[in-house]
């Protein structure tokens, strides 16, 4: 028998839609959670380099590490971004069309801070560790390491940056031996 009345199909078709969701709401604390959302590269994790937390972002891939900190005007007191390298190897860093400036922090592949250097904007003249062993380099506000008491020696949380890196996917083993 066909139902003259389109409003009330319509009204039916709602109710049985609302019921079939409350339906299957139910019985959610059961099924697995879905995975939350993998980090970026513009997300900040808390990670201590002595007694200081810092709010880092992490550069991992080849394109993050070029750009870094590139453009950037923005960066607050307490933030940096952390280069993470799978192997030890020297470091150098530029200051190409990087407004700000910074100081680079460079640590050993026990997150031991070893090297600090001033870095000036837009100076493309490459700030070279002495070290050949160096996995970590630290971008702060030029300045920073100075003024908080961060001096070679000062350790880099390896529990926390592995965590980060855990959440942006990848496998803290192969940058920093911790899980």
């Amino acid at each position: 028998m066909k139902n003259a009345n389109p409003v009330s199909s319509l009204l039916r078709l709602l109710a049985v839609s609302a019921a079939l969701l409350v339906v299957t709401g139910c019985g959610r604390g059961d099924a697995p959670q879905t995975q939350a959302a993998l980090k970026t590269i513009e997300d900040y994790f808390a990670i201590k380099v002595g007694d200081q937390t810092v709010q880092m972002e992490l550069a991992v891939g080849m394109d993050e590490m070029q750009h870094g900190l590139m453009g950037r005007r923005d960066l607050k007191t307490e933030q940096g971004m952390i280069f993470v390298y799978d192997k030890p190897q020297q470091q150098s860093f530029w200051m190409r069309d990087t407004p700000t400036p910074l100081d680079v922090g460079f640590f050993d592949e026990a997150g031991v801070l070893a090297e600090v250097y001033p870095m000036y904007p837009f100076d493309e003249t490459p700030v070279r560790s002495r070290s050949l062993a160096l996995k970590f380099a630290l971008e702060m506000n030029q300045g920073w390491f100075a003024a908080h008491g961060v001096k070679p020696g000062a350790k880099l949380d390896m529990k926390a940056l592995a965590a980060a890196l855990k959440a942006r996917g990848l496998d803290p083993t192969a940058y920093t031996g911790a899980e």
